[in-house]
């Protein structure tokens, strides 16, 4: 088979050639002017200052998520431990004795106090100490010297033991309180009888408190352009609680 004398070369076709000259020309890029420049580290500022707004208001959230279950919940026991909308808690059971004063005495309200935490085996503190001096009473058509009046208040959040002692006496009046399980758990929100460590732990979740709603405040503004509506209720919030407050 003979070759032919010639080949013919076909001319490249229009599309061929565009592509040929768009990879031999050289690359442009639009040069960024400073006013961009400056609008887009705006923008990537604004971006991170949103990021770590959101994980520190996660965090603070996960803190107190457990304790803030606890107090929500005795927050709306305390609420309405009174009228109109009351709810009970239960009724405290409530136990009477007489316990006989050691051979040694007691010497101050203070040292009875401790001496029934140890001698009764009380899980609390000593709080309200009560010292009545002697003092003279009218008995009918006859005066005589009531003696020195002790009372002492041991309070935990379980309960509680009033004790009350004249001096000279060789017993001690003494009534415990236990409270119901709702009780305890109100009394958990109040801090009654509890240590400083629980008082502490209490404080940090008041912080949290605030840091949560100072950074939801900030997140809604930073996400919501009608920032109008967000003041407005705010405003109308703040206006319902001291209205309520006043009725």
């Amino acid at each position: 088979m003979n070759a032919p004398d010639h080949i013919e070369q076909q001319a490249p076709s229009n599309a061929a050639a565009k592509r040929h000259k768009q990879s031999t020309e050289p690359a442009t890029h639009r040069l960024i002017d400073d006013s961009e420049q400056a609008v887009r580290r705006g923008r990537s500022r604004r971006a991170t200052f949103i990021k770590w707004l959101r994980k520190m208001h996660g965090w603070i959230g996960l803190w107190g998520a457990v304790l803030g279950l606890l107090f929500g919940t005795t927050g709306f026991l305390l609420n309405h431990r009174g009228g109109p909308l009351k709810i009970s808690t239960g009724e405290p059971q409530v136990s009477q004795m007489q316990l006989a004063v050691p051979a040694q005495g007691l010497h101050s309200p203070e040292e009875l106090g401790g001496w029934l935490k140890r001698e009764l085996k009380i899980d609390g503190n000593v709080g309200r100490v009560k010292r009545e001096a002697a003092r003279p009473v009218g008995w009918g058509d006859q005066k005589t010297m009531q003696p020195e009046q002790w009372t002492v208040m041991i309070a935990s959040p379980g309960g509680g033991v009033s004790a009350q002692y004249w001096v000279g006496n060789g017993f001690v009046s003494v009534k415990r309180t236990e409270n119901s399980l709702l009780a305890t758990m109100s009394n958990l929100h109040k801090g009654v009888g509890l240590s400083v460590g629980w008082v502490l732990l209490i404080d940090t979740l008041a912080g949290s408190i605030i840091l949560l709603s100072l950074t939801g405040v900030l997140l809604w503004t930073q996400l919501n352009k009608q920032r109008t509506v967000g003041v407005v209720l705010v405003g109308a919030s703040i206006a319902a609680a001291v209205v309520c407050g006043m009725m």
